[in-house]
């Protein structure tokens, strides 16, 4: 069956503003009147909602699958509300009865040894990337990467600290929103040096083919920390593309590169920052700095006037 999203634009005089008719069924062309479809499926709910209330009211069914909870979310739970449907108090017998309920039920959720591991190492999981200010998106791919070494059985005499910062810092490689591992090392549990080598052994046996870190997915974050305008981002873009295309990133740091394409990026638009703010911002060193720009502005033939 078509749905109105399988029509793009009208077949008599090409225009793309095309609205459905939810009453007829139809999708007609707002410049030409032509009906280009008809008996098209309403794939939202046979119920109308004017407010977020009676949206929520009226919704029959819970939360979407989610990897971060160790069943998939898919478990029903008890309410902690000790009302019965009316919204009336129910009375001091069923309560008593209620809470052995809730008791047994959280019980019963994590059954055995696995469940209790993935429990535990999703909900750290969580509280790493929210630290870390990462989004949905590279947490349930961090999930996913931790489930999969789970079923390969890759979790066994490591340390599930050390697995789960691994899976979270290879996710956001996956996902293009690169942390170094200083970074996922302040908010682990665990040394720089386990996170790395856990790091390896996953990718490894789970066959992650990760490119190098490109430069430039630093300069966004980088930037707004140091308060840059979106004209010096798209400057220090720029040089890293020309950098990347003449060979000049090859070997060094993605993040010594992108703090000194940003360093040169504020002083050509006039919002300089030091190398030490550059610096402390890359968590690289001034020297790291220091290198990088004068290669940079040596091989792309950029005049900086400091």
């Amino acid at each position: 069956m078509l749905s109105a999203e399988d029509f793009k634009k009208c077949p008599i005089c090409g225009s793309v503003k095309l609205i459905y008719d939810p009453e007829r069924g139809e999708i007609v062309c707002t410049a030409c009147g032509y009906v280009v479809a008809q008996n098209i499926i309403d794939s939202g709910p046979e119920w109308r909602a004017f407010d977020a209330d009676q949206r929520t009211k009226r919704g029959r069914v819970g939360a979407p699958m989610t990897m971060m909870i160790h069943d998939k979310g898919l478990s029903s739970t008890i309410d902690w509300k000790n009302k019965d449907i009316h919204g009336h108090d129910i009375s001091g017998t069923m309560r008593a009865k209620m809470y052995r309920l809730r008791k047994w039920q959280r019980r019963i959720r994590v059954s055995d040894a696995a469940e209790r591991n993935l429990a535990f190492a999703l909900s750290e999981l969580d509280r790493m990337a929210s630290q870390l200010g990462l989004p949905r998106n590279v947490k349930e791919m961090a999930a996913a990467l931790y489930r999969k070494a789970v079923m390969e059985k890759l979790i066994r005499g490591r340390s599930i600290e050390g697995v789960t910062a691994a899976c979270l810092y290879a996710a956001c490689r996956m996902a293009k929103v690169p942390r170094t591992l200083d970074e996922i090392e302040e908010v682990a549990r665990v040394d720089k040096k386990e996170i790395g080598r856990s790091y390896r052994f996953v990718a490894r046996e789970l066959h992650l083919k990760l490119t190098p870190t490109n430069p430039i997915d630093y300069v966004n974050r980088f930037a707004d920390q140091l308060r840059l305008s979106e004209r010096t981002k798209n400057r220090a873009i720029k040089i890293l593309q020309k950098a990347i295309k003449m060979g000049l990133t090859s070997g060094r740091g993605p993040m010594g590169v992108a703090a000194a394409a940003l360093y040169i990026a504020s002083v050509l638009e006039g919002e300089k920052r030091t190398q030490r703010e550059v610096a402390e911002v890359a968590h690289v060193t001034e020297v790291t700095v220091r290198n990088r720009y004068k290669e940079l502005v040596e091989k792309l033939n950029i005049k900086l006037t400091l």
